[in-house]
């Protein structure tokens, strides 16, 4: 059988890694690619790949979540909770759509962090799964910001902003636009104990990442504060060396790449794989390629 990564770039990503070490455990000799997809014609491409059964299923990243949602013929209630998948399954000639990003992350947060307050940063694809695992993780205010947030647009057309109100999240103007919003994100920073980098900024073969890295003042923040980046490639993102440079807490997205990739293989085969083998394959490739 064969499965691939849907997204654009995709160079980057350690999932084939992760899913080869999983079927070596299972014992599998199923394959698993990549696939660039710059356009909405070529995700149009996979999914028709998909539907005609010469792949047998597909993960979903950046940008794509939610044209795969779209594009889906069934979803699960989790994905039509969050109006976005990262993992699409052919099922009796339909494609199904669900999502393992929310349950991965939100077992991430249980065992991290007990805080009150979070914020996310970031209105993308993986924004309403962050926004819906801090809720899952018992996370009474969850506020959300992003660069796209400014006073030159209006609050109802903010990008993702009826679906993030919908899912519990609380809107924030981006620090960056007017003095009123650099203070108010300020003052919410003392009492906020989790903040959440779900861009793509300082990813490997996207935009540098310093500009959001410098907008929380980490010397506002609670000294237990952790800093959590879902980038994994690399490690140490310019949001997390802030972070750590002001004795705060961090944590990389390695281990929630690794928790969605064995919920997606539950999904497709029926099993889902011991994540230590999948997490020290991948953690093997980074040291590899210089990004441990």
């Amino acid at each position: 059988m064969k499965f691939a990564l849907l997204g654009h770039p995709v160079s980057h990503s350690l999932s084939p890694v992760i899913h080869h070490a999983a079927y070596r455990e299972l014992g599998l000799s199923h394959e698993y690619g990549l696939i660039d997809a710059p356009d909405e014609a070529a995700v149009d491409r996979a999914l028709a790949a998909l539907k005609r059964g010469e792949l047998a299923g597909l993960n979903v990243t950046i940008p794509w979540k939610r044209r795969a949602f779209a594009l889906a013929t069934r979803r699960s209630p989790l994905a039509q909770r969050l109006q976005v998948a990262n993992v699409l399954a052919p099922v009796d000639g339909e494609l199904v759509a669900h999502n393992t990003d929310a349950l991965a992350l939100e077992a991430e947060f249980g065992r991290l962090v007990s805080v009150p307050r979070a914020l996310v940063i970031g209105s993308g694809g993986a924004a309403p799964a962050v926004v819906a695992a801090c809720v899952a993780a018992g996370i009474g205010e969850v506020y959300v910001t992003a660069r796209r947030f400014t006073s030159e647009i209006p609050r109802p057309d903010w990008p993702g902003a009826s679906e993030l109100s919908r899912l519990g999240a609380r809107l924030l103007s981006w620090p960056d636009s007017t003095p009123a919003a650099r203070a108010e994100l300020d003052a919410l920073s003392e009492g906020t104990g989790l903040f959440v980098q779900c861009t793509s900024a300082g990813m490997q073969g996207a935009d540098p990442g310093e500009a959001v890295a410098a907008m929380v003042r980490w010397s506002l923040t609670p000294p237990d504060a952790l800093a959590y980046d879902l980038i994994y490639a690399p490690l140490r993102t310019p949001f997390l060396r802030e972070a750590e440079a002001a004795g705060r807490r961090t944590a990389h997205g390695l281990h929630m790449l690794v928790g969605q990739a064995a919920l997606a293989m539950e999904i497709w085969l029926g099993v889902r794989p011991k994540r230590e083998p999948l997490l020290e394959a991948a953690l093997a490739a980074l040291a590899t390629r210089g990004q441990a």
